[in-house]
């Protein structure tokens, strides 16, 4: 079974709590609903008294039908029985709606505060964690929580009924309910017996489904890949791995808890037994009167049934609780960007200081070394350098998208470890190689970061961008539809409405991570017109693969392996002949007017 269970490890974050900090958890979801609790327990009593005092009115009736047969006894007896049953099905049914309303109000508050946290987490946990997997703690596991919710009150009912069957049976005949009470360590031990193997299979179960929401999630998402490259079938085989190991789990699972019903039936079946044959004789013997032998009898299923749940509970209160154990691990998951300080800026200049950074992803992957930098207000400054050299870092640091290890980052002399960081990164603008854009209008997108905008304030935001020339080739301008992660506009049009987004926030520092890369030189020189206004009087920091977005930068970076190996203007960098100049030949100089120039008069004169 060793191969089933592969890569259902543990995740990192996640924890082993005891069951005595799990209800503790639980029972604080429910304190809002101590009014609805409290009807709920009501209920409880009244449907537990209604269903008990049945089969005691039913044994009574037996002894006075043997002494007085008149038809108004026997309507008597009727109409009681039915009133006791009415009013135990009217308690039950009231219960269970008011106990619906309250474990609908703590699921719905868990999966709040569960989203919180997803909300929270830093961008280091999403590059750690499958997004598939959060999404199932979200949702599945949420709502299984609410199954502890349900058995727990399921419990506290058959509990009393327990408890008021006994004591009137201990009135009765006291060797006949001990012969009862009897067997009844053995049904609790029995399915205590399978707590622990409950849990371990509860936990495996939800760790192989959230896999399976992972796959799935993946393979939609990357689904144009996959028909590019003709791998349909490849990743169907894939699923049909994954989810083959969560058939086996699950099957795994179901034989555990179906097993234990049955062995507990043997055991009450046994007691049943007993029961019937030691209260006929005393009855024979006329010690117990008829009517008291047939509530024995009669209250066998009622003592058993209630007892095996009890029994049964801790197995499968193990789903909840596993459940709930996904959840509150998520929620309680350490921050890896840890402030110091929760100061809020009333404004920014742009400001930055690198003082000897350390930062690594990981144990074994340092990027920046001992690393300073100074960035002067209002700057532009281009970051350039091979793949791994730490330009994307840097900017990451900048907006605390991830923890540094070592040194210190000023902006504007404060130590970015003590701002608060919505209030700080209000003042941040970043526009990334591939944008993101969430279902809804071209208005909604560009208003997303500034709800209270009007629409006079995102048109001109938008025309801002290359000239509002783009807005034309738009089907219904501002509000066309983008579709799901922008599929129904270019890549080029997704830019610019992710341009006119940071425009519109106004913001201190403006960061551009390879911003132009994905678009034709076309959409590039318009994006490149609306951008020079956009740095103008702002710190701008430019990570680019083309030329047109770094010659004009007032400074360049030249990174190798995490270290500024040269820096300078455009021209001083070639002029230096150095990293930067072979970077250029190599990447850049293709792009350059000259270059193109050139090319059309060797062609020409061929």
């Amino acid at each position: 079974m060793g191969f089933i269970m592969d890569g259902l490890d543990a995740e990192e974050y996640d924890r082993q709590y005891t069951d005595r900090d799990l209800v503790r958890r639980i029972a604080h979801y429910f304190r809002p609903q101590a009014k609805r609790m409290g009807l709920v327990a009501l209920m409880i009593v009244l449907n537990s008294l209604a269903y008990t005092g049945l089969p005691i009115y039913i044994s009574n009736s037996i002894d006075r039908v043997q002494e007085n047969t008149s038809t108004n006894t026997l309507l008597t007896i009727a109409a009681v029985t039915i009133l006791l049953g009415s009013l135990g099905w009217v308690f039950n049914a009231v219960r269970r709606s008011i106990a619906a309303s309250a474990v609908g109000n703590v699921v719905l508050h868990l999966r709040e505060d569960a989203f919180d946290a997803v909300v929270k987490r830093d961008l280091s946990f999403y590059d750690s964690y499958p997004s598939g997997k959060i999404v199932s703690r979200v949702t599945s596991d949420t709502q299984a929580f609410s199954q502890v919710v349900t058995l727990t009150m399921e419990l506290f009912s058959e509990i009393l009924m327990v408890v008021l069957l006994v004591s009137y049976l201990m009135s009765v005949n006291i060797r006949l309910t001990l012969y009862v009470l009897a067997l009844a360590p053995f049904i609790v031990v029995t399915a205590l017996a399978f707590r622990k193997i409950a849990r371990q299979t509860v936990t495996q179960s939800r760790r192989i489904n959230a896999e399976v929401s992972a796959h799935i999630q993946e393979t939609v998402s990357g689904i144009s890949v996959a028909k590019t490259f003709r791998q349909e079938h490849a990743i169907y085989g894939e699923f049909l791995d994954v989810n083959k190991r969560s058939y086996q789990i699950n099957l795994r699972t179901g034989f555990v808890f179906n097993s234990i019903f049955p062995i507990l039936g043997i055991l009450s079946g046994i007691g049943t037994v007993v029961i019937v044959y030691a209260g006929g004789l005393t009855a024979k013997d006329g010690a117990l009167s008829a009517g008291d032998w047939f509530l024995f009898v009669q209250g066998l299923q009622m003592f058993w049934f209630p007892l095996t749940s009890i029994a049964s509970f801790w197995s499968q209160f193990q789903i909840g609780l596993a459940a709930g154990e996904r959840v509150f691990a998520l929620i309680d998951a350490e921050p890896k960007v840890v402030q110091t300080g929760h100061d809020e800026l009333a404004q920014l200049y742009g400001a930055i200081t690198f003082e000897n950074v350390d930062f690594r992803y990981n144990e074994d992957e340092p990027v920046l070394k001992d690393f300073s930098l100074d960035i002067k207000a209002g700057e532009t400054l281009a970051l350039v350098g091979h793949t791994g050299s730490g330009k994307s870092s840097i900017a990451r640091l900048i907006t605390r998208f991830y923890e540094f290890q070592g040194g210190r980052i000023l902006v504007d002399e404060h130590d970015v470890r003590s701002l608060n960081l919505a209030n700080y990164r209000a003042f941040l603008g970043i526009v990334t190689q591939t944008p993101f854009l969430f279902d809804g209008t071209v208005r909604d997108n560009i208003r997303y970061g500034c709800q209270d905008a009007s629409d006079e304030d995102v048109l001109s935001a938008a025309r801002s961008v290359a000239g509002g020339d783009w807005l034309d080739n738009l089907p219904n301008g501002l509000d066309t539809e983008v579709g799901e992660r922008g599929s129904n506009l270019s890549m080029g049009q997704r830019q610019l409405v992710a341009l006119a987004r940071v425009l519109l926030q106004d913001p201190s520092i403006f960061i551009l991570d390879e911003a132009t890369a994905s678009v034709d030189p076309l959409t590039e020189a318009l994006i490149q017109e609306g951008l020079d206004t956009v740095m103008k009087y702002r710190t701008s920091i430019v990570i680019a693969h083309r030329l047109s977005t770094i010659k004009n930068a007032n400074r360049i970076i030249v990174l190798r392996e995490g270290e500024i190996i040269e820096q300078g203007n455009h021209e001083e960098l070639l002029a230096q002949n150095g990293h930067y100049a072979e970077l250029y030949n190599t990447y850049f100089r293709h792009q350059s007017l000259e270059y193109i120039e050139e090319s059309q008069r060797l062609f020409s004169a061929a």
